[in-house]
């Protein structure tokens, strides 16, 4: 009898004991409002930029502007109508280019920056990603200025003593070779 009692009383336990552990509730609850905030902010931030960027499109209709489907805007400086051979993935580049505001001031000049080199999509090197996506669009010898809104620029972070946070820019970008991977 004691024997039977006390296999009850084990297997009670063991039936007891096999309870999955229960998560539990986070101690703080947020309600994602922060990035509604800001998103909206984002937004307005662009639609700031882009107004601007149309009034100085405006301003100098001898342009023909390009919408670019990575966000910008453009225009060709030089083209080149005959060649088709354009930068693509593991490409070994080298351009210039300058950084101005849009007002014209200069923030970083082409000698300041010097020329580049660039293994387009596969360096680690820091490049506005505005540039990275333009040098994808030109051929050898060509020239396009490129309207960049922040976020293709240095966005929210800027260059330290240089520019502050969401500054829209425009860069002067020369493409002057490409050495093409098999």
């Amino acid at each position: 009898m004691l024997r039977n009692l006390l296999i009850l009383l084990f297997g009670c336990l063991a039936f007891v004991s096999c309870k999955t552990p229960e998560a539990r509730p986070p101690i703080q609850r947020t309600s994602g409002s922060f990035i509604d905030e800001s998103v909206e902010r984002n937004k307005k931030i662009f639609e700031l930029e882009k107004n601007q960027f149309l009034a100085l499109m405006e301003s100098n209709p001898e342009n023909e502007y390009i919408t670019s489907t990575n966000g910008f805007w453009y225009y060709y400086n030089k083209k080149d109508t005959i060649s088709t051979v354009v930068p693509t993935l593991g490409d070994q580049v080298t351009f210039s280019y300058d950084l101005t505001y849009l007002n014209g001031e200069v923030l970083l000049s082409e000698e300041e920056i010097g020329i580049q080199d660039y293994i387009v999509d596969k360096t680690k090197q820091e490049l506005i990603s505005g540039i990275r996506d333009g040098i994808k669009l030109m051929k050898v010898g060509e020239t396009i200025t490129l309207f960049l809104p922040s976020y293709k620029a240095f966005g929210y972070y800027g260059i330290v003593n240089k520019l502050g946070a969401n500054v829209p820019l425009q860069s002067k970008l020369t493409l002057i070779s490409i050495n093409q991977t098999q």
